[in-house]
């Protein structure tokens, strides 16, 4: 690889990456700050009970940058720039932190209806929030969990309880590290004897001595990925006071007992009591992008200093001089700020959403933490194979991220089922991509334009066949006739993604005053693209949006944008902006 190009400024790139909301990059560079310190270096080969606490420390520290916790409980857009940073040096902090303030906190302070609560412990973290909802037997259907709440009306409060195993709460961070523990918990509220649906139910957990009477916290085995106090719960006949009861729209207790709700079914009831799992979606997908970036980084700057025999006896080259090293590499930076963009769009829209545009803005967050997450974990285990075995040891800063992007892809809803919902109620509920133009062969392949029509015809294309497959299936009978339609439904939401994605690059590309900065998005905006395109070149040829001289040319098309782009490949990834302290200490990086 030859450098005959000006130097690119990087900052210019990370203003365009960190523009986010009226704060800007503010809002990302109190964390960027934060996580510069020496408490987040990486602790060598501390054991799993040790990281542990040390998530806990961080946590606390984050706290201590915070003038009102309660406000960033309150703000979607500051949780998820915690989430992007703190994941690029600790999953487990991201983990905790998302837990804590967004589950925990914010679902108390969206509680308008009960009497004011007093906060002061959880935002001060003399106690740390917790969120107890999934069960063994209950994961992604957890509308139908089975813990529940006994109205008592004699003592004028609610009993907690786990009926069997199977109603035992799955995962929460609920072990004695990191100190005293409250939780809001999902359980089935019964009014005598009627079952009203899931609510939440504020329920302290431990103190300094160990777990309160009828709790029992089991310690579940390590899993994979930076290291979290997992654990399984559960509750023998627990008493909690009426103020317990987290309410809202979905329903409220009265002073007499008298439970009235506005919402008319128990599904709904639950998805408005677990409404903070939609801003879960994006703080999920947020710490993936910050991790795949940092890899990404690690991964660049290891390709320039790393070098190799070359071609020539006794010459030494970096690895990065490798076209079939650093094409790779290029191919997944392309997509990292397509996702960063498309982060960006999906959160604003989230924050600006009005009244009658909820159910389509969380069906935009839930298609993009389905991609996001995704793709991260492609970019991860990518950038991990391009460092070889040093890059196995957790010390060297990326052996970690495949395994967590794993667990951003399960949490707050598997991706796969949210994008199942997505893709059946898209089908019906979403307008058809514009009928394309068929390819005349004399069309420029190179170009955006063209790309991005390509890609909407492949989201018509899914559209189509899962409408068509729908109305296949057997009458009357429901699922077989979503089994008929899912693949296609599912083609349907990732070209969505695809597109949305495009469109937000491109909108950052807009706002890019450097002529330089400029030109270097061009091509990698047309890299990205050239990418979808290919890989769906199939459903493309068939129905005639490329011809078969534009699939033979796409090869050179790539070629020829990573030669011109593979000088800037350093500057491409300096701009994700990950701070120098967290780089400089891992070993992979300093040794020779």
């Amino acid at each position: 690889m030859t450098d005959s190009s000006p130097a690119l400024d990087a900052s210019g790139l990370t203003r365009l990456l960190f523009h986010d909301g009226p704060e800007g990059p503010d809002a990302h560079g109190r964390w960027r700050k934060a996580i510069s310190t020496e408490l987040f270096r990486h602790p060598g080969d501390a054991r799993a009970e040790e990281r542990w606490r040390l998530s806990y420390d961080r946590l606390r520290a984050l706290n201590g940058e915070l003038s009102s916790p309660e406000r960033l409980a309150r703000d979607p857009r500051g949780l998820a720039a915690l989430h992007e940073w703190a994941a690029v040096v600790d999953g487990a902090t991201a983990t905790v932190a998302g837990i804590h303030y967004n589950l925990f906190l914010g679902s108390l302070l969206d509680d308008v209806i009960s009497p004011s609560r007093d906060v002061s412990e959880f935002a001060a973290l003399a106690r740390t929030g917790t969120f107890l909802c999934t069960e063994r037997g209950h994961g992604n259907d957890a509308a139908a969990l089975e813990t529940v709440a006994r109205y008592d009306r004699e003592r004028d409060g609610f009993v907690l309880h786990t009926p069997h195993e199977g109603a035992q709460k799955y995962m929460p961070n609920t072990s004695p590290a990191g100190g005293p523990k409250t939780a809001v918990v999902a359980a089935r509220l019964l009014i005598d004897g009627q079952d009203q649906g899931v609510f939440l139910f504020l329920t302290p957990l431990s103190d300094h001595r160990g777990t309160l009477p009828g709790i029992t916290v089991t310690m579940l085995p390590e899993r994979i990925g930076s290291p979290v106090d997992h654990c399984v719960t559960s509750f023998d006949q627990v008493f909690l006071p009426r103020t317990a009861l987290v309410q809202g729209e979905h329903g409220r207790l009265s002073a007499d007992g008298t439970f009235t709700s506005a919402v008319g079914s128990p599904r709904k009831r639950f998805l408005h009591a677990i409404g903070r799992v939609t801003v879960g979606k994006l703080c999920m997908s947020a710490s993936t992008l910050g991790g795949c970036r940092a890899a990404l980084a690690i991964a660049v700057r290891y390709a320039h200093t790393r070098r190799i025999s070359g071609p020539v006896a006794g010459q030494r080259v970096p690895l990065a001089a490798h076209r079939s090293h650093h094409a790779r590499l290029l191919e997944h930076v392309a997509i990292a700020y397509a996702m960063t963009f498309l982060h960006r769009e999906v959160t604003e829209r989230w924050v600006t959403h009005g009244p009658g545009e909820r159910d389509e803005a969380e069906r935009l967050v839930a298609v993009a933490k389905g991609w996001i997450t995704w793709r991260a974990r492609d970019i991860t285990v990518e950038s991990r194979e391009r460092c070889g075995a040093r890059a196995l040891f957790p010390v060297n800063g990326l052996a970690e991220f495949a395994a967590n992007a794993d667990g951003a892809i399960t949490a707050e809803g598997d991706n796969l089922a949210i994008w199942c919902k997505a893709g059946a109620e898209m089908i019906f509920g979403h307008t058809l991509a514009p009928e394309p133009v068929k390819a005349t062969g004399r069309e420029d392949a190179a170009d955006p334009g063209f790309l991005r029509r390509a890609v909407a015809a492949v989201e018509r294309h899914w559209h189509a066949t899962a409408r068509s497959d729908l109305r296949g299936g057997g009458a009357g009978d429901a699922l077989g006739r979503w089994n008929n339609a899912s693949g296609a439904a599912l083609g349907l939401v990732e070209a969505y993604a695809v597109g949305a994605a495009a469109d937000a690059f491109a909108s950052a590309l807009a706002r890019a005053a450097d002529p330089a900065v400029r030109a270097v998005l061009d091509d990698l905006y047309a890299l990205f693209l050239l990418g979808q395109v290919d890989s769906r070149s199939g459903p493309l040829l068939a129905e005639e949006v490329l011809t078969a001289g534009h699939v033979r040319a796409l090869p050179r098309i790539r070629r020829d944008l990573t030669a011109r782009l593979a000088p800037h490949l350093a500057a491409l990834t300096e701009a994700f902006d990950v701070p120098e302290e967290h780089l400089a200490s891992l070993p992979m990086l300093t040794a020779p």
